[in-house]
């Protein structure tokens, strides 16, 4: 079973279809094309970024005279987004002001999204919790005598 990342947008608004779904693992397409996946993403910036860092590691690596190795330094950052690129998409939508509802597990997108959907409809049917009563915090310990420094306060004793 796969973990879907359940992402509602700002306005919390009670439209079930205006989430996003991001699977929580590894992607082999940000793999294999880094920046084109984080540009199909809408992850601007740090597509840009990836393409800078990859040329940048590549034209080192000849420069250095490493041959094949010099390439292979690119390969860091398509094992980079591989491995953290959803992770990339959740803070930039965070970013965004989109928050997290939560994880809902299923084996395939579409089931996940029927998940989702029944546990929100669920938790929106549920009456809502009775408010607690808290004691006021001021009548639960007596006033302090005195200032106390470092570890040696005691509360209550004097």
């Amino acid at each position: 079973m796969t973990a879907y990342v359940v992402m509602e947008p700002p306005g919390r608004s009670e439209k079930v279809d205006t989430t996003t779904l991001v699977r929580d693992g590894f992607t082999w397409l940000g793999l294999l094309v880094p920046p084109l996946w984080l540009a199909w993403h809408r992850l601007w910036v740090e597509a840009a970024l990836a393409f800078v860092v990859m040329g940048v590691l590549s034209m080192l690596g000849q420069k250095l005279g490493l041959g094949v190795a010099g390439s292979l330094l690119s390969l860091l950052v398509s094992l980079y987004v591989g491995l953290e690129g959803q992770g990339l998409r959740i803070a930039a939508l965070r970013r965004r002001g989109w928050h997290e509802w939560g994880v809902v597990e299923a084996g395939w997108l579409g089931d996940a999204d029927i998940r989702y959907a029944l546990e929100a409809e669920g938790l929106s049917n549920e009456a809502t919790p009775a408010p607690r009563i808290v004691p006021d915090a001021a009548l639960a310990r007596p006033a302090q005598p005195g200032m106390a420094l470092g570890l040696t306060h005691i509360p209550g004793r004097r």
